[in-house]
């Protein structure tokens, strides 16, 4: 695609995920011991989850670091927002987008915001963000699934209506997203929330609702000369919903992301 360079991260190392995830359960997931804490987050354990975790998550670091340098990057690893700090959910093993804006703080950052547009809510992103005011959360969900109690600092909404999903986004935006006030965004860009996903749809969110959606978002970041680095997640292919369809909506945050730069 144009505009677009491809890169393979440096994997994170093991001092890299303790900042954030218990040593038993990184452990656990190196070892396959215990076999129940290690398949956690719904997977089975095999030598290699290791090196696929550590990849996948040095994947949305390096996009971190190179928004900031940069403006504008991503990573094409997902599977991030429902990792707590001792056990892995939903898919999710390490908390990439908690990693990733730790690692930019680190890199001289001051503040980072994580919005996340995965049809499920991002409970362990807010239960690892809750003692660090540096890190804020915008979360707009059409799912209950790991839902949590919101504050002024991890704002979440659900909508159960098509045609509330871009009024809120875009309303919750207008709130947090000032010029100057975030460092980085960290952009969960799921796709689950189409409406033929087998997994979190919603009935009326089509393609030119995603593609709206993720303009929106790059458009927003990029007149508040925000640094935006997105991971994509989401999407589950199923009787109606083929691996193409997916591969297409995920292309469209990749296209907004060169338009961006």
């Amino acid at each position: 695609m144009k505009g677009i360079e491809l890169l393979e991260p440096t994997p994170l190392t093991a001092e890299q995920i303790l900042a954030v995830h218990d040593p038993a359960y990184v452990n656990a997931v190196r070892t396959g011991e215990p076999r129940s804490l290690a398949e956690s987050q719904g997977f089975c354990w095999d030598p290699k989850v290791w090196s696929m975790v550590t990849s996948s998550n040095g994947g949305a670091v390096a996009a971190a670091l190179t928004a900031l340098e940069h403006g504008v990057a991503g990573s094409l690893s997902s599977g991030l927002h429902h990792a707590k700090a001792h056990r892995g959910e939903g898919f999710c093993t390490f908390n990439g987008l908690v990693i990733a804006a730790r690692e930019a703080l680190a890199a001289g950052a001051k503040s980072v915001l994580i919005l996340d547009l995965d049809a499920h809510c991002g409970g362990g992103t807010a239960a690892l963000i809750a003692s660090e005011p540096r890190i804020s959360q915008v979360d707009v969900s059409v799912s209950e699934f790991d839902r949590y109690i919101p504050t002024r600092r991890v704002r979440l909404e659900t909508v159960d209506r098509a045609e509330d999903y871009l009024p809120t986004i875009s309303r919750l935006l207008d709130d947090t997203i000032e010029e100057s006030a975030f460092d980085l965004c960290i952009y969960n860009a799921g796709m689950d929330p189409f409406e033929s996903s087998e997994i979190g749809a919603l009935n009326g969110i089509t393609r030119e609702i995603l593609a709206t959606r993720e303009r929106l978002v790059f458009d927003r970041c990029a007149g508040t000369k925000t640094p935006i680095a997105f991971v994509l997640a989401g999407g589950y292919i199923g009787a109606d919903f083929d691996q193409a369809a997916l591969v297409d909506l995920h292309r469209l945050t990749l296209e907004e992301s060169a338009r961006a730069r």
